[in-house]
């Protein structure tokens, strides 16, 4: 295939990335930024953008972060990329923080109670919940016997309440991004139409020199 990388990228190695990608997530976020800057549409589009990927960023639907922001970009009209971009807020780095936060919140506003180690099993529910699935498929095509005791534990101490608490934190962060974003995209848009309407200007100029200089040669 044409766009198949000739030398496979070993699975450890893939996974290692993904958690810490080359250069450091430092560097990750200033590709994102620089990127993001240099969309082509209004400031308020980009950041309408941009306040549906943080906001995802806050939900349990791992895996389908893309999909679900882009859904809220469109229903905002909000710019579709910028939204994309927007999810990698949660990251490797934040998954962990912005998880307590939704569950503590959720916990909250349910009225239960989250005890105190919770936070600590956290991805291990995740973990129950994703081994139980794989066991539950496989019995489909076997004799083995269907478990949904991880899936269980998962959805009523994890899923609902982190579904739940993820709302009002992620209107929050996604609110506070859009109100930053607006100004500085555009300050940096000015910024780079007055480089581009300076270059265009020396270009003429230089143009016009040598035209005059073609001139008296002649």
């Amino acid at each position: 295939m044409i766009f198949k990388r000739r030398d496979p990228k070993p699975t450890l190695r893939a996974v290692a990335e993904f958690l810490w990608p080359r250069g450091g997530w430092t560097r990750a976020f200033h590709y994102v930024k620089h990127r993001m800057r240099r969309l082509p549409d209004s400031p308020e589009r980009i950041a309408r953008g941009i306040w549906g990927g943080v906001f995802t960023s806050f939900t349990p639907l791992y895996g389908f972060h893309f999909i679900i922001a882009a859904l809220i970009a469109r229903t905002m009209k909000g710019n579709i990329l910028a939204a994309l971009m927007g999810t990698f807020f949660g990251n490797p780095l934040t998954y962990v923080p912005i998880g307590i936060a939704s569950l503590k919140t959720g916990h909250w506003i349910l009225g239960t109670r989250m005890h105190e180690g919770e936070h600590r099993s956290f991805v291990g529910k995740f973990a129950d919940a994703g081994a139980d699935l794989w066991v539950n498929f496989r019995a489909i095509f076997t004799h083995e016997e269907t478990d949904w005791t991880g899936i269980l534990v998962f959805a009523d101490e994890v899923f609902y309440p982190y579904m739940i608490g993820g709302i009002l934190p992620g209107i929050i962060c996604a609110t506070i991004s859009y109100y930053l974003m607006v100004p500085l995209l555009r300050a940096y848009q000015k910024r780079r139409r007055g480089l581009i309407k300076a270059n265009f200007e020396a270009l003429k100029q230089k143009a016009a020199h040598k035209a005059d200089a073609k001139r008296k040669a002649d």
